[in-house]
């Protein structure tokens, strides 16, 4: 055979083995067949898995997949006592109403997986209010269940590779504005009653009211979130913690139209009834922005009482307040052993806050002779810039604030600001090296008086993720 003819002959036969395998991977017109393998942390690993596409998922940003969702769930949840189960959601937008979890479960978003929250108000079933607070907080109704809600659960996690979670809370928002709602707005993510719980490595965006909410629970872990919303949206806190014990909040960055973080325990008579503080909680490593909210808000529902919180290495910008206390009488309960320290601000409206009139309640069946009780509350290591006013302080007649110390605190003031730095009233404490200098209410003790930051660490911090995997079958 003459060199042209064969080299003819090799090109032709060349392109048929690239035809027979661009047929191998694609028929009529279907996407080619993909392996995932990925490996994350978590605190538990599984021994089962499945992808939302096995149960009809369709990633096409219109198609609603809350069927899909369920009945994987609900597939996976047989092996709840065989290892437990995970659900991988791929690439692609997701539309979605509601789903509930199961125990000894995780849900995994790719990176490229997006939930897209249904707009459509009938997607979302409404449940009865939480018992701590006798009541929705947009309504005195019920509440629209949240987009990814569990009930009563043990190790649950939700986890990505940063995939995103939509709730697309325009719609909501202006309902919110206009009145027009009839129950309280869903939050993205809510676990109650339960034991165990990781939500990390996630970005959250334009939520209809609160992000995530942990609730009534116990060992949650709340890590490399990023999570984003219209400072202008309302109710759009970024993590709540609530009648919560041993709680981790670290490596987040939240800007927010509400509070960064805000730590709950129930509202006036119904979180007294309850009885449930939140205690024993960790934040560290966070960077927030909210120009009309703080960075960490304790209460303004502190009913069932908020103590031992530690945070740490903070970054504030743009924010309206640093940390925030807010309580008022009727509230009962108590903000007690607070530590604050490693915590830069730049350009805020407060560097401290403490508010003692904060008077919504639920409904007029509060009793006016609970009075909460705010002590020991400690703020040191702290640098700030361009700030309207160092502090407002402002306990209860009758009922100071007590027991606040600051120190090592330098507090820039702004140039054009026209406001005293200090604003006290009915607060009792100490101060150590602030500048400038504090009200008469808070007496300088000299440049050596530390205020207080436990040096052992809460159960919590103790606890270690392993590296998991997650392997599919070719979809």
């Amino acid at each position: 055979m003459e060199l042209s003819t064969r080299t003819q002959a090799f090109e032709l036969l060349s392109v048929l083995l690239l035809l027979v395998l661009l047929s191998s991977l694609s028929v009529d017109g279907r996407k080619a067949q993909v392996h995932h393998y990925f490996e994350y942390s978590a605190m538990s690993c599984r021994a089962h898995s499945a992808s939302l596409t096995d149960f009809g998922g369709v990633g096409d940003g219109t198609t609603l997949n809350t069927e899909a969702f369920r009945a994987a769930i609900t597939h996976l949840s047989q092996f709840e006592s065989d290892g437990g189960s995970q659900l991988f959601v791929p690439p692609g937008n997701w539309l979605t109403g509601s789903f509930n979890l199961t125990s000894h479960f995780t849900l995994y978003l790719d990176k490229d997986a997006v939930l897209l929250a249904s707009q459509d108000v009938d997607d979302w079933a409404v449940i009865d209010p939480l018992p701590s607070y006798g009541r929705g907080r947009d309504t005195a109704g019920g509440r629209y269940i949240s987009l990814i809600f569990g009930t009563n659960l043990t190790d649950v996690i939700i986890t990505g590779e940063n995939g995103t979670i939509d709730g697309q809370g325009a719609l909501w928002w202006d309902k919110f504005h206009k009145g027009e709602l009839q129950y309280t707005r869903p939050y993205l993510i809510e676990i109650m009653y339960s034991d165990n719980i990781q939500i990390s490595n996630l970005t959250l965006v334009n939520s209809p009211s609160w992000n995530v909410h942990p609730v009534y629970s116990s060992n949650v872990i709340v890590q490399g979130l990023t999570i984003l919303a219209p400072v202008t949206s309302p109710n759009t806190d970024g993590i709540n913690p609530d009648s919560c014990l041993n709680t981790r909040i670290e490596d987040c960055y939240i800007v927010s139209g509400d509070d960064c973080v805000a730590v709950k325990s129930g509202w006036d008579e119904y979180g007294i009834a309850f009885g449930m503080p939140t205690k024993q909680l960790v934040i560290k490593r966070l960077t927030c922005i909210s120009p009309f909210s703080a960075v960490i808000a304790l209460g303004s529902e502190m009913s069932g009482g908020i103590q031992d919180v530690r945070a740490e290495d903070i970054l504030a910008i743009k924010s309206e307040s640093g940390v925030r206390i807010k309580t008022a009488v009727g509230r009962g309960g108590y903000v007690k052993d607070i530590y604050v320290r490693g915590m830069t601000m730049k350009t805020m409206k407060w560097a401290f806050w403490m508010t003692g009139d904060y008077g919504s309640h639920p409904d007029n069946n509060y009793d006016p002779n609970a009075i909460p009780v705010i002590e020991n509350i400690n703020y040191r290591d702290m640098v700030a810039e361009n700030v309207t006013m160092a502090a407002r302080l402002q306990g209860i007649s009758g009922d100071p604030f007590t027991g606040i110390c600051i120190s090592n605190v330098t507090i820039e003031i702004s140039k054009t600001s026209k406001k005293i730095p200090w604003n006290c009233s009915d607060v009792s404490g100490i101060t150590s090296g602030v500048v400038p200098k504090p009200c008469d209410l808070l007496p300088d003790q000299g440049q050596f008086a530390e205020c207080n930051f436990p040096t052992e660490c809460l159960p919590i911090e103790n606890v270690e993720v392993q590296t998991c995997s997650y392997r599919s079958k070719y979809l």
